[in-house]
């Protein structure tokens, strides 16, 4: 089973900013997308950000212009910057990686809070 380990959440003041680390095990090869989703209470995950391994990045509308999504492939890292935060981005956040096999794995998930 492969552990995502995530970084960064926290308590923050509306119009601040967060940044969220995940790690894979560099024993993991053909990692394709990287992504953040979130987790509102009472809602569905929904995809926040996600960048492929070429580097193409795509977002939520309600996040565009905030976050910023960047991977580093030999470490296998994905990091999401988060800047100019609002209540809505409440929520806990997961890593998600997607290989080209077909494979999906999660991060354990790591709470983010604006308060307004």
């Amino acid at each position: 089973q492969v552990q995502l380990v995530e970084f960064g959440g926290g308590l923050v003041q509306a119009g601040g900013s967060l940044r969220l680390s995940c790690a894979a095990p560099i024993t993991v090869f053909g990692i394709d997308t990287m992504a953040w989703y979130r987790q509102a209470p009472g809602k569905q995950r929904v995809l926040v950000a996600r960048i492929s391994s070429g580097g193409s990045t795509n977002y939520a509308d309600s996040v565009k212009g905030r976050f910023t999504i960047s991977r580093d492939n030999p470490k296998n890292t994905v990091a999401l910057q988060m800047d100019s935060l609002k209540p809505d981005d409440t929520g806990v956040y997961y890593c998600n990686l997607h290989t080209v096999l077909g494979n999906d794995y999660w991060g354990q998930g790591t709470q983010v809070t604006v308060s307004s």
